[in-house]
């Protein structure tokens, strides 16, 4: 992977990480990114969705902090709240009522931080696929 520096290379590593099928290819991944210079983290996610918001924005905060992405201060740590909040208000129209389930990804090159939601929505079997993306600089 290149040497990334602006918005779109941090948005796509924050895809990248939440796509990731399992917890190997996740490790693989954030070595790889971590090589050209951006920090990721991932974190698993399941649930209704509507009373699951908060949950789901205090995950990727912590998911950040625990993997080093960002530092333990409120002006870091609300740049990767500010950006799932975004993220999650991108697939509302189509999870509210219904269940989620996927990974979201963190990835963070310099000032820019990105988050990223990647879930099956919906009931049983019957699910719909969204994706969701918020950036911040912090």
């Amino acid at each position: 992977m290149k040497t990334v520096g602006d918005s779109r290379d941090v948005a796509r590593a924050a895809i990248m990480l939440a796509m990731t099928a399992s917890r190997e290819e996740e490790a693989a991944l954030k070595g790889e990114l971590l090589e050209s210079g951006v920090a990721g983290a991932a974190v698993d996610y399941g649930g209704e969705f509507v009373p699951s918001v908060m949950k789901i924005v205090e995950r990727a905060v912590v998911a950040a902090k625990r993997e080093n992405v960002i530092a333990d201060s409120p002006h870091e740590e609300g740049g990767v709240a500010g950006a799932a909040r975004e993220a999650l208000s991108q697939v509302t129209t189509k999870a509210l009522g219904l269940n989620v389930g996927g990974k979201i990804g963190v990835a963070r090159c310099g000032e820019h931080v990105a988050v990223a939601v990647f879930f099956a929505i919906g009931l049983v079997h019957l699910n719909e696929v969204c994706i969701g993306m918020g950036h911040r600089s912090i």
